[in-house]
């Protein structure tokens, strides 16, 4: 019997994520971001064989500190004029010398110059 519900449910594959659905959550210097599944550009969402993706947080365009006024990051963000550490075209907050990882791609900013008063 456990042949059959093994072998029914390996044929199948993997379950593949609808939009919305929730990937992880995550806390991190207390606040708490849910992560889903869904598209950055509206293009992939058209593409026939597209699949959602996680999608982090913009602190870009809605930036969200700490308690004490830190930055919260992605690791996947353009770094910014602060920027301290190996400096190409392919860049990203995650290689700075401030970057300090949460979870994930979660992170914060412990550049003075970035905290918030």
């Amino acid at each position: 019997m456990f042949a059959a519900f093994l072998k029914a449910n390996t044929e199948r594959g993997p379950t593949i994520p609808k939009e919305g659905d929730l990937y992880k959550i995550i806390q991190c210097h207390g606040r708490t971001f849910e992560i889903r599944y869904g598209f950055y550009d509206e293009l992939d969402r058209l593409h026939e064989y597209a699949e959602p993706i996680e999608i982090y947080p913009d602190f870009i365009k809605e930036p969200q500190h700490t308690d004490d006024g830190t930055p919260f990051t992605t690791a996947i963000q353009a770094p910014c004029a602060h920027f301290i550490g190996r400096k190409d075209e392919n860049s990203t907050c995650e290689d700075c010398i401030f970057y300090r990882r949460c979870e994930e791609l979660l992170g914060i900013c412990t550049c003075p110059e970035n905290k918030k008063a």
